[in-house]
């Protein structure tokens, strides 16, 4: 593999990127490799990266005995936050499991059960392949993307590649991360399809983690592009909301876009 190829080279400046990485890396925590076993019809999977790295995470489906054999008709792929692991997601994440929708989370690499380093380059890489290689499973399943926080860059970079999406959702993720020494491709606001009625972005004026304004660029292109565009007053970050009555507004919100009829033909 030629230095140019390897998707863990920084991309970000040399020293940054990996000690910015080794602090979210560890503020993530530990995996729970047994969290999976409370939750009906959560099993774990893996993926074997171009590399031979093994992204590990779990399928969701809404069966509360999970199937191996069986093939749904569609799939959500979810990205985290910078600072999150897949096992702690998977109470919240059990509830976007639709009849014949099954959700995949994975650990980013370098993080919790998955090997490798944490790099911005391979972390979107690896997405792409996941999508990729889920995308595979059947002729004419829908395919849905929703990412949280650094979790929007990752799938408006999966988007930015061309994937074949039916709908996502890119919740708190800021405009760009190109001031912070990253290629320009990488920020999400120069991702955002030509046509982006299958597309959602959302905001929280409450969140102090990516705030309002740092979205604001995204938000506006959005716009201009035909997205969906939601600025709420009463949003903070993603699984940061206090009031458990506004976390799952949010949570109902999301399933709406993404699952409403209109979304398997493409239309708002």
């Amino acid at each position: 593999m030629q230095p140019s190829d390897d998707p863990e080279q920084p991309v970000c400046g040399w020293l940054m990127e990996r000690v910015a990485f080794g602090l979210w890396s560890t503020l993530a925590g530990r995996p729970n490799a047994d969290a999976w076993r409370a939750i009906p019809g959560a099993a774990p999977v893996s993926h074997q990266t171009r590399d031979g790295r093994a992204l590990r995470g779990y399928r969701i489906s809404a069966e509360s005995t999970w199937d191996a054999s069986r093939r749904a008709s569609a799939f959500l792929l979810f990205a985290q936050g910078n600072a999150m692991l897949a096992d702690r997601l998977l109470p919240d994440l059990k509830r976007f499991a639709q009849p014949g929708t099954d959700v995949f989370v994975y650990d980013y690499r370098g993080y919790g059960q998955s090997d490798g380093k944490p790099r911005l380059k391979a972390i979107v890489s690896d997405y792409r392949e996941i999508f990729d290689a889920l995308s595979t499973r059947g002729a004419g399943q829908r395919q849905y993307l929703y990412g949280i926080s650094f979790g929007g860059l990752v799938v408006a970079n999966v988007i930015g590649a061309g994937a074949p999406f039916d709908r996502a959702v890119i919740d708190s993720t800021p405009s760009r991360v190109s001031h912070l020494g990253c290629p320009e491709r990488y920020d999400p606001v120069r991702n955002v399809p030509a046509n982006g009625s299958k597309v959602m972005v959302i905001s929280g004026a409450r969140d102090s983690v990516v705030t309002a304004s740092e979205q604001a660029e995204l938000r506006a292109v959005a716009t201009s592009r035909g997205a969906r565009v939601v600025m709420s007053d009463e949003f903070a970050h993603p699984f940061m909301d206090q009031d458990p009555a506004i976390h799952r507004r949010r949570q109902d919100l999301i399933r709406s876009f993404l699952f409403s009829p209109g979304a398997r033909s493409g239309h708002p």
